[in-house]
């Protein structure tokens, strides 16, 4: 029988044994959810495979959403510390194109896991736990950087949540066979310029 996760807060790592754990559990989850999905992906060989105690997976991780969104955290901050090159630039809307493009495709290069990544982060807002929580928070700020945007007001956080919520449809798109990569950059770099240019480019405010 499945475990069933408890209604509990996730343990947060504080000590560098308790990171080191942390990271390859990590690890683990992104190899076995790159060769299996997130249903046919057991706990027990996460734990095995991080070399770490099943109680020590639950602790950090209640469940197989909490791990995947995890994941997805982790992927956001290796982002974060990444420059992005592009030839697209000398616009907010395509420095945003930029981000959600380099994310979307090291996302892609292994689908099924990416598939779990999205599977996860959909069920997590029906949680709304603490690695969703961050997560979200760490990819809007992404963006807002991208944009230039220094002090968000409720406006900007709306204009990234759109954003965000579009790229996600586009990347379900990829990972469904509907379009190609090279229509899915294409597709976001319309849509960002259709959605940030005329407030951040053009200077229109209202």
């Amino acid at each position: 029988m499945p475990r069933i996760a408890e209604a509990r807060l996730p343990a947060e790592p504080t000590s560098p044994e308790q990171k080191d754990r942390y990271q390859r559990i990590l690890r683990a989850a992104s190899k076995l959810g790159a060769e299996h999905g997130l249903e046919r992906m057991q706990m027990n060989d996460v734990a095995k495979e991080a070399g770490v105690a099943i109680a020590t997976l639950y602790r950090y991780f209640p469940s197989k959403t909490d791990l995947f969104v995890g994941v997805l955290h982790s992927q956001i901050q290796r982002l974060s510390g990444t420059p992005v090159v592009s030839e697209h630039t000398g616009t907010r809307a395509g420095a945003v194109a930029d981000v959600l493009i380099a994310a979307g495709r090291r996302m892609l290069e292994r689908p099924q896991l990416a598939t779990a990544m999205l599977q996860a982060n959909n069920a997590a807002q029906l949680q709304v736990g603490r690695e969703y929580t961050e997560a979200n928070a760490a990819f809007h700020r992404l963006l807002l950087d991208a944009l230039g945007v220094d002090e968000a007001g409720d406006e900007d956080f709306r204009m990234v949540r759109i954003a965000e919520q579009t790229w996600y449809g586009v990347l379900v798109s990829v990972l469904n066979g509907v379009i190609t990569i090279d229509q899915a950059d294409a597709d976001i770099r319309l849509a960002a310029r259709l959605l940030l240019g005329p407030r951040y480019d053009d200077g229109v405010t209202s």
